[in-house]
């Protein structure tokens, strides 16, 4: 049996300056999908000859009882933040950072600088966390594109990695701290693919790039797509005469109280005041900027 599918929708528009950003959730249907509560898609987008996109970065901000996840698909990213992180990862690459009890950071995204290629391509996700991990140290991980946890589908049908989560025998480095998965599916021109489910989880889809058939019905780039909460079968049809790229994640619903403001996800008003209090009196730190 296939899973029905609830709604889809397109994102809107939240640029940052030349580079084209959709927000695709929290949207005017669902606010989170399991623990999921944010995801932006930034591009695809080319850099003029001789231009720098994000010399300065985003800007430096705060985030408090998130986990962010960012996931390179082209490109080159580089995180600062106020615990004294920096890395870069490239194309193919995640950055995870536990914003815990508060931190301040700042990411570039840029052309791979190994590379001549000039596309950015990528997403960002905020992760809720439980109200027990809010409280905790933040944390920070890279995983670089060859960390990525990758398997061939049978029959040339394509790829699938496991960002976050895990499928079959493969388990992302990423922490979870609920059933969560994230998995970035690569399927060949006139393949097909098939996903049990399992109920009671939360499932979403995103395409990118290019349309797709999931459980019957052709969806255009640019949708989201959310599925119902009964068991049953994803299946995903590529019958364009490319390969097609589709973002698949979701899973335990989040059971506490959500109460969201600007860059801050906790559980009470009460909370969210406290988060800007500490902000503003300096206990998330300061950014120290590697040249």
């Amino acid at each position: 049996m296939k899973k029905e599918i609830s709604f889809s929708s397109q994102g809107y528009r939240a640029d940052i300056g030349r580079i084209p950003i959709h927000r695709i959730l929290p949207n005017r249907y669902a606010d989170a999908v399991g623990p999921f509560v944010f995801l932006d898609h930034l591009g695809p987008f080319s850099r003029m000859p001789g231009e720098t996109l994000m010399q300065k970065g985003t800007g430096a901000h705060p985030h408090r009882g998130i986990a962010t996840l960012t996931y390179v698909l082209n490109g080159e990213g580089e995180h600062f933040d106020s615990r004294g992180n920096h890395a870069k990862v490239f194309s193919g690459g995640v950055q995870w950072m536990k914003a815990g009890n508060g931190i301040i950071h700042d990411e570039t995204i840029n052309p791979d600088s190994r590379t001549d290629n000039p596309s950015m391509h990528g997403f960002q996700f905020w992760i809720n966390l439980p109200a027990k991990v809010k409280i905790e140290a933040p944390e920070y991980l890279s995983v670089h594109a060859d960390e990525v946890l990758k398997m061939m589908l049978s029959e040339d049908r394509g790829w699938l990695k496991v960002i976050a989560g895990a499928y079959e025998n493969l388990v992302s480095k990423i922490p979870a701290y609920s059933k969560q998965y994230l998995y970035h599916i690569h399927l060949n021109e006139g393949k097909q693919f098939s996903m049990p489910t399992e109920k009671g989880l939360e499932y979403a889809a995103f395409l990118p790039l290019h349309e797709v058939i999931i459980n019957d019905t052709t969806f255009d780039a640019g949708e989201f797509i959310e599925f119902d909460r009964q068991d049953g079968t994803i299946e995903i049809a590529n019958t364009s005469g490319l390969a097609a790229d589709i973002i698949l994640f979701g899973g335990e619903p989040y059971a506490e109280p959500i109460t969201a403001q600007g860059p801050f996800v906790m559980n009470t008003m009460q909370e969210i005041a406290e988060a800007y209090k500490d902000f503003h009196s300096g206990k998330y730190g300061k950014i120290t900027y590697v040249k």
